[in-house]
């Protein structure tokens, strides 16, 4: 059953004023996956809202962590614990200020790139080989302080090259699901354009 099923998780920070946030992309990717799929975040399981669903003759587990960024890692390593979900069945999806925005990379593995939530999972799973999804928000511009630029709102210019950024790492996502790690990356890797 267990190869059967997978985690997707996004990482971001639950609260109203963070919704809109460049910090909560991987939510705002779960959130398309849910619309997508008509479902809805039906409970609230290892500290995270969570949605189970099924594709393909695969279960899909949905989770947004609602930990705060930084103590991500609780969240997951309890549901990876709970559903059996071994490593490479599992893809977390986060923001990355290392890729331009509009680019989206999936990587097996690696270290945390300075993303907390990322660094927390790889603490609690005691592992850091297990897929990302990371989702291009670019550099601050100026001197402006990283941990300011992503709390802030993504730039209403910015919304439709977004939605088309979200569409494209939930057909990544699924790609993932279906054919695996390698497919997903040779197909999705690159900008949004392509």
């Amino acid at each position: 059953m267990t190869e059967n099923t997978f985690l997707i998780v996004g990482l971001g920070n639950p609260g109203r004023e963070y919704k809109e946030n460049r910090h909560n992309v991987g939510f705002m990717l779960v959130d398309r996956l849910m619309v997508r799929f008509n479902a809805r975040m039906s409970r609230l399981q290892a500290k995270a809202l969570v949605a189970s669903l099924t594709y393909e003759g695969k279960k899909l587990i949905l989770a947004k962590p609602q930990t705060y960024m930084n103590l991500s890692g609780q969240s997951i390593q309890g549901l990876a614990r709970f559903y059996k979900i071994p490593l490479e069945n599992m893809i977390v999806a986060h923001d990355d200020l290392d890729l331009p925005f509009g680019i989206i990379r999936i990587r097996p593995g690696g270290g945390p790139g300075g993303q907390k939530g990322v660094a927390s999972t790889i603490e609690r799973l005691g592992s850091k080989d297990f897929p990302r999804l990371r989702i291009g928000i670019g550099r601050p511009p100026g001197r402006m302080d990283p941990a300011d630029y992503v709390l802030q709102d993504f730039a209403s210019a910015d919304l439709p090259l977004l939605s088309e950024i979200l569409d494209r790492a939930a057909d990544a996502v699924l790609t993932f699901v279906d054919e695996g790690l390698n497919p997903a990356m040779n197909k999705f890797n690159g900008d949004v354009n392509i």
